[in-house]
């Protein structure tokens, strides 16, 4: 996950809003509020003990404002270090169904749920950031660490 927000920071709010054709117009700003609804709906889940991702807050004002957005990220951070528990995902993966299934999960394996997908939309936003911006991005940004230990030792 974004460990500080350094990257974000260096954009100008309009950036940060600016449709991406590369991204089928969406903005950096609509990734970024994107994961940080799913560590939030994972934060309530840990005190709910039901995880339901398809039913976040769709906070407008998360994919609209930089500044708002990094100190969610920040406090995200900050609030990961729990201790694991047993926990309830609840999901819908069927456009047609009208009701959810429930699966067990746990703490742990939602955090890595979450850390995997944001590095997913990490790699999209790293196609955002060069359309709409000069703004250097780690080399390492957007890659998950099993492929960057491969191309460490591919590169030997």
């Amino acid at each position: 996950m974004f460990r500080s927000p350094e990257t974000l920071e260096q954009l100008t709010c309009e950036q940060y809003r600016r449709p991406c054709r590369a991204l089928s117009n969406a903005t950096v700003g609509q990734h970024v509020r994107h994961i940080i609804e799913l560590f939030i709906c994972l934060e309530n889940g840990y005190y709910t003990g039901i995880v339901n991702y398809d039913k976040r807050k769709r906070d407008l004002s998360i994919e609209t404002d930089r500044v708002f957005a990094s100190s969610l990220l920040k406090s995200i951070y900050l609030q990961l270090d729990k201790k694991n528990k047993n926990l309830v995902l609840q999901a819908s993966y069927d456009d047609l169904a009208s009701e959810s299934f429930s699966i067990e999960t746990n703490y742990y394996r939602e955090v890595v749920y979450n850390l995997e997908h944001t590095v997913h939309h990490m790699a999209l936003i790293r196609v955002g950031l060069l359309e709409v911006s000069a703004v250097q991005v780690p080399e390492s940004f957007g890659v998950a660490s099993s492929t960057r230990k491969y191309r460490e030792v591919s590169v030997r």
